[in-house]
């Protein structure tokens, strides 16, 4: 039967989860279908910009996660043999854009959304698929194993190669390969403390990050064909790659073993959908606007839908209008900079170089202003200044007229 007020989260990623509490605190009921069987993460760490920490500030989740920050120093912008092309100051990032860079397990973002929802909110093991979206005279409709779910309110979250995507906008191309391949691995590493560090060399980076619960996170990511697999194990892969790169990566492949290293090859959406909407189904994170990770915006923009979403539950054409040219430049950008720091060419690797050392020492708040407008992002109704999603005032997460927050969400 129709379920007046409920909403169905089809995802219990970062975005899935992020919508589920923010219209769950406006009086949605609220059900969160999640196909895996429970909400470990497969990614390994996740960094937070100023702009998803103020999005989670409107779910009181902000200060919590600032707290998390682990502060170890300056970074750095090396090239394989150590040398650093530029300092990255994390006092420069706070001053300018408002708050710091937090990097944290995904894990633990997950637990501490999932924590402020109602027991029974999420349902692991469930696999959904949007049978209808509905529209302004009939709800949607999801089905389940063992029956159909009707919501006023769909929210697709279900990843870069989003099935409800495809239902929503058959016609769109989908996920593309971006050309190149990720790994990751979030390990103790012994040794002495390092700051953070990306380095860049000729169609390859690595990334090296303490975090505060004492372990490693590292990144890395190279050019190659689709669907290639190490021909002995992802750790041993990595060594030939990196083997005779900069300290602290030696220690860090050192320390990994191969169940450790996790690989993934990075699709995007090459072009961006025509709405993030249709009828009473929308679309949040991956699922609307994939991009690479050079920006380290994928799951910070996921967060940034989700509290606006909220915002706009009751006008998803409002949502798209707020969301879509934001994040269509995002990921434009996040394009951008992959081809620059994923480059092949000799020369252009050269330019690349010279001109970060030449710009970080001439004027390194400069080197900055790559973020501008991307982590200066304010929610809607945040009196401290004017947001990217329509400077609309009033208060962020209204009560929804007529509805209360269930603590049972059910069928």
């Amino acid at each position: 039967m129709s379920q007046s007020g409920r909403a169905v989260v089809i995802g219990g990623g970062i975005g899935g989860l992020t919508a589920a509490v923010a219209l769950h605190l406006s009086g949605r009921q609220v059900t969160v279908l999640e196909r895996a069987r429970s909400l470990e993460p497969v990614g390994a760490a996740i960094s937070l910009a100023p702009n998803s920490l103020r999005a989670l500030d409107v779910i009181g989740l902000g200060d919590e996660i600032r707290a998390l920050d682990a502060r170890p120093g300056d970074g750095a912008l090396r090239t394989p043999s150590g040398r650093r092309l530029s300092r990255i100051s994390a006092t420069a990032v706070t001053e300018r854009f408002g708050g710091p860079l937090v990097l944290l397990p995904r894990a633990t973002l997950i637990d501490r959304l999932a924590a402020r929802l109602p027991a029974g909110t999420v349902r692991t093991g469930t696999a959904a698929t949007l049978a209808d979206p509905g529209d302004a005279d009939r709800p949607a409709r999801v089905s389940v194993p063992g029956g159909v779910l009707e919501a006023d309110l769909v929210v697709a979250a279900d990843g870069v190669h989003s099935a409800v995507r495809r239902v929503l906008f058959p016609d769109h191309p989908g996920a593309v390969y971006a050309g190149f391949t990720t790994w990751r691995v979030m390990i103790p590493v012994p040794g002495p403390e390092f700051a953070p560090h990306e380095t860049w060399g000729r169609g390859r980076i690595w990334g090296t990050h303490p975090l505060k619960d004492g372990r490693v996170y590292a990144y890395a990511a190279a050019v190659g064909p689709a669907g290639r697999r190490a021909p002995d194990d992802e750790r041993a892969e990595l060594l030939r790659r990196f083997g005779d790169w900069h300290e602290p990566v030696p220690s860090v492949l050192a320390a990994a073993r191969p169940e450790d290293v996790l690989r993934h090859d990075v699709h995007h959406l090459a072009r961006p959908l025509p709405a993030f909407h249709r009828g009473r189904a929308a679309l949040v994170g991956d699922a609307a606007h994939a991009m690479p990770p050079t920006l380290g915006q994928g799951g910070n923009q996921a967060i940034e839908d989700a509290i606006v979403l909220a915002h706009h539950q009751d006008d998803l054409t409002a949502y798209t209008a707020a969301r879509l040219p934001r994040t269509t430049r995002v990921a434009a950008q996040a394009v951008r900079v992959a081809r620059l720091n994923m480059t092949t060419s000799r020369a252009v690797m050269a330019v690349r170089d010279a001109a970060v050392t030449a710009l970080s020492a001439a004027a390194p708040a400069l080197f900055l202003r790559g973020f501008d407008g991307i982590a200066d992002w304010r929610p809607p109704g945040d009196a401290a200044g004017p947001s990217a999603a329509g400077n609309e005032e009033g208060p962020m997460l209204r009560q929804h007229p007529g509805r209360q927050a269930s603590e049972e969400n059910t069928p």
